[in-house]
């Protein structure tokens, strides 16, 4: 169970000290260059939306504000960490990730009345294919809500130096750019179309096309190891789950023998006797949820299931730790648990109406939250975690583009 929190100001001595730190990581890690920083000095309160390309994007952002600043982070990460102590202290907010609850909005609201910074990532997760997350409606409704200026911190780059998808650390340039979005007034006259309109095309991005511009080499960029789990379809015979690895730098299809090569670059290029290239991991990605959302769309494919290993938060241990196994069920509207859990037969339906995606790691787990539990779900089938996701995606772009017609 989550424990209550009341939100604290953060301790002062505690962030300066921590802020040293992410600059150093910022420096050498990142390799970070800021391009504009319009939170520097900026007093009274405020609200900063983030993009999300990799799992330590805050650190980039951490110190830019010279004064404390309330991250919202995920609550799985938070529940896992033997610090969580250190993380109040800081001022962080732990909240469930596509689910926003009445004490979330309270905490959120309070930091910017008591004058403070407010970061949130709207797209919740980071991305596995260097195309942005859907940003859940709520996210513009809230801004309007919350009636302070809004800023944009936009991270370029930093999807290179750890994919999702990679176990490896991959060192190179990366760009932060931080400006006002909107003003508290601006807000309190904008449709809230008009907000979303603005928000998404300072959020969303394509990390190859911007590459593309920028064209920076990353260390060892080539190494395309569990990439295959994210392109898991062949793009020229659209074989599912044929796609492998082959001497870390070139994917190929076992089927066709489809075959691309990764450069220092993060593009790709054809190598191989048939196909046609395509350069880009995200374009790849692309055709793989188009042509999933075609058998989605026109019912031959619409319900997904597989045997998994199913792990809970053990708040005393501070980790997952396996609760059960069951089978997991993916259809329209819901997923469906079935199976034994804490020792108990479960069937459990969890709506996924509002769920722009999960969290997740390809090839392994994703994670279903039901209200104030998550469930990890390791899959017996690892390869379907991607499509789970992928499926998840268009269930959510379906029913938002229902909702839109109404």
């Amino acid at each position: 169970m989550r424990r209550k929190q009341k939100q604290t100001k953060p301790n002062g001595f505690l962030y300066w000290l921590v802020s040293l730190v992410t600059r150093l990581v910022a420096k050498f890690g990142f390799r970070r260059r800021v391009l504009r920083n319009e939170i520097k000095g900026k007093k009274g309160p405020f609200v900063v939306i983030a993009n999300h390309q990799t799992k330590l994007d805050f650190i980039n952002l951490f110190d830019l504000a010279g004064r404390p600043l309330h991250f919202v982070i995920s609550e799985s990460f938070y529940s896992t960490l033997p610090f969580q102590k250190t993380m109040d202290r800081l001022g962080m907010i732990p909240k469930q990730q596509f689910q926003t609850t009445l004490t979330d909005i309270r905490r959120m609201k309070t930091v910017v009345e008591n004058g403070g910074g407010l970061v949130i990532y709207p797209a919740g997760l980071m991305c596995e294919d260097g195309l942005s997350t859907p940003i859940p409606a709520a996210t513009y409704r809230f801004l309007a809500w919350m009636k302070v200026d809004v800023y944009v911190a936009r991270a370029t780059g930093t999807y290179f130096v750890r994919p999702k998808w990679s176990k490896r650390n991959r060192p190179g340039r990366t760009y932060m750019d931080v400006y006002k979005l909107f003003s508290a007034q601006e807000l309190a006259d904008m449709p809230v179309e008009e907000i979303r309109e603005k928000a998404d095309q300072a959020l969303l991005f394509d990390a190859y096309r911007e590459q593309e511009e920028h064209k920076i080499k990353y260390r060892k960029n080539y190494d395309l190891n569990g990439l295959e789990q994210v392109l898991y379809m062949c793009p020229h015979c659209k074989t599912e789950f044929s796609i492998g690895v082959k001497n870390h730098c070139h994917l190929v299809c076992a089927n066709c023998g489809f075959q691309h090569t990764g450069d220092v670059y993060g593009f790709l290029r054809n190598t191989g006797k048939v196909g046609e290239e395509i350069r880009y991991v995200s374009d790849w990605s692309k055709l793989i949820y188009e042509e999933l959302k075609k058998k989605v769309e026109d019912g031959s494919e619409n319900i997904l299931t597989c045997k998994a290993e199913i792990h809970m938060v053990d708040h005393k241990k501070k980790r997952f730790v396996p609760a059960g196994r069951g089978n997991i069920t993916l259809s329209g509207d819901c997923f469906l648990i079935e199976g034994e859990i804490n020792g108990e037969q479960t069937s459990l339906m969890i709506p996924t109406n509002s769920f722009a995606s999960l969290p997740f790691q390809p090839g392994k787990y994703l994670e279903i939250q039901g209200g104030d539990k998550i469930y990890r779900c390791y899959l017996e089938h690892g390869e379907l975690v991607m499509k789970f996701i992928n499926m998840i995606k268009i269930y959510y772009e379906i029913s938002t583009t229902v909702r839109a017609r109404f």
